[in-house]
């Protein structure tokens, strides 16, 4: 088993293997994981992480490896974690080859990683801040993360990124998945891609009308602009990488990315206490107290969330 401090000092070096390992022992919740987020916490905070979200087929993969482009001839370090859907037999990401981005694989300046979802429903893995944290630690200047289109429930991108950039495409009825998915509310930057194609300036001029029917903002509000694209071609990448800036800068000035970043940490830690609690719970299965429980339930002795406190007063006793 190797050293902790030893694989974090070479992750810093930017080695690929030492960040993959330190990521491994994140999504496999090994009883390192509190010694690892102990010895990362004093070197993370430093990265800027761009959220990117839209529904299947928009170009997702294809925007991402453009931008990671546009980012290294800033000679920025980037990190891409791209979070897929899980295999049902073996868990792992059913798109880990990530064929899109083969052009960056041997870019030391680059590190990609795919993350299974594991079930989890809300287009991000349970352990991606986790594993954010890690890639910032590693010395990225820029980590990108690349979520799961599953329509509706990509939303929880906006809790776990600084800017979020909402991806749609001519011709896939996104105006309506988008007002019904929420996303006009947790787009920072909006890019319409394939913009080479037919209907692509009718799409930017329906998510500006439906961006312009949602709330009002003030004079120093953030007003979301609509960037469009031929990712596959590189073009309006740096336009995009333009419009990041902006709202990077804008957040600074008003305080926005300190803000977010409070709430990013407020929800890990409320998650990581959650789960436990959970664990604790899974542990009475087949225990007496809470059969017993159960039994008072259903004679109609208690009532559910009264048993709810019972069990709470059992295990902080406990």
């Amino acid at each position: 088993m190797q050293d902790v401090s030893s694989l974090v000092t070479q992750a810093r070096e930017g080695r690929p293997r030492a960040v993959a390992r330190l990521i491994s022992l994140v999504e496999g919740a090994a009883p390192q994981l509190r010694e690892v987020m102990a010895a990362l916490a004093p070197l993370t905070g430093n990265a800027y992480v761009v959220g990117l979200t839209g529904s299947p087929g928009v170009g997702k993969s294809t925007s991402t490896s453009a931008l990671v482009t546009a980012y290294r001839r800033q000679g920025k370090r980037v990190g891409v974690l791209a979070v897929d859907p899980s295999s049902p037999f073996s868990g792992g990401a059913l798109l880990g080859d990530r064929v899109r981005m083969s052009d960056h694989a041997s870019d030391p300046g680059v590190y990609i990683r795919s993350m299974a979802t594991r079930g989890h429903l809300g287009g991000l893995a349970w352990s991606a801040p986790q594993a954010i944290r890690v890639l910032d630690a590693a010395g990225c200047d820029v980590i990108l993360v690349e979520t799961v289109g599953v329509g509706q429930s990509e939303v929880e991108i906006a809790s776990q990124a600084d800017t979020s950039v909402v991806l749609l495409a001519p011709g896939m009825g996104d105006g309506i998945q988008a007002a019904k998915a929420g996303i006009l509310e947790i787009g920072d930057v909006y890019v319409v891609n394939k913009a080479d194609r037919d209907g692509a300036d009718a799409t930017a001029r329906e998510l500006n009308h439906m961006l312009s029917l949602g709330e009002s903002r003030g004079p120093g509000d953030w007003r979301p602009p609509i960037v469009k694209t031929v990712a596959a071609r590189g073009e309006g990448v740096d336009e995009v990488v333009e419009a990041l800036e902006k709202h990077r800068a804008w957040m600074e000035e008003h305080g926005v990315l300190a803000e977010r970043r409070l709430a990013r940490a407020s929800q890990e830690v409320e998650t990581i206490a959650v789960t436990a609690l959970r664990r604790r719970i899974g542990d009475l299965h087949g225990d007496r107290r809470l059969s017993a429980l159960a039994e008072r339930i259903v004679a109609g002795e208690l009532d559910p969330y009264e048993a709810a406190d019972s069990l709470i007063e059992g295990l902080k006793e406990s």
